[in-house]
């Protein structure tokens, strides 16, 4: 595994939030739903560190409690479960572990090109697919998302158990291999 301090081509840029494309480097991902989080809603980093932002937000996504929640529908979960395997099983990444919870998606992956052309392949047909499941228009997939490049082997199991205990600490699932939109799936054993 190429970690974070073994950067062979990197790329800095800044959307709302830095972004750091480095392919061949593990990363945490997680994108969402347009509007799934409360209108105005601000993660100041005078007041919290960006882990502790994260957690916050992560929070406010598993409780479900703001916005949609179309990725709770079978078929759209799948869809985007399939798009991740495609991506993966295409060379443009390894991916490691996924889940997709009702309102968000993370991932663990490497990436074998930059993110930003990454996700294009992973948000682009899944947006135009869900929106055309349910009759809509519009936004599907909040443009910003959030990565973290992986530090080293520990950070990577804890990430790695960390995604696919989600649906778990959410009450969505009793273990992660009985959640179906998720790495840790008995139905993709």
């Amino acid at each position: 595994m190429a970690l974070a301090g073994t950067l062979f081509m990197m790329n800095v840029y800044r959307r709302h939030l830095p972004h750091i494309d480095a392919p061949g480097v593990p990363t945490f991902v997680t994108f969402r739903l347009h509007g799934s989080l409360p209108s105005g809603r601000a993660f100041s980093r005078e007041h919290l560190s960006s882990g502790k932002a994260f957690v916050t937000f992560d929070r406010l996504l598993d409780s479900g409690l703001h916005g949609p929640t179309y990725l709770r529908r079978p078929e759209i979960a799948q869809l985007v479960s399939e798009q991740l395997q495609a991506v993966a099983a295409q060379s443009f990444c390894t991916l490691h572990a996924y889940v997709i919870m009702p309102n968000h998606v993370h991932i663990l992956w490497t990436p074998a090109i930059s993110h930003a052309t990454l996700l294009r392949y992973v948000k682009g047909p899944t947006a135009r697919a869900a929106n055309q499941i349910l009759v809509r228009s519009g936004a599907f997939w909040q443009p910003e998302y959030f990565d973290r490049q992986v530090r080293d082997r520990p950070e990577f199991l804890r990430i790695q158990n960390y995604i696919e205990q989600n649906p778990v600490k959410a009450l969505l699932a009793p273990t992660p291999e009985d959640f179906a939109w998720s790495s840790a799936s008995a139905a993709l054993s």
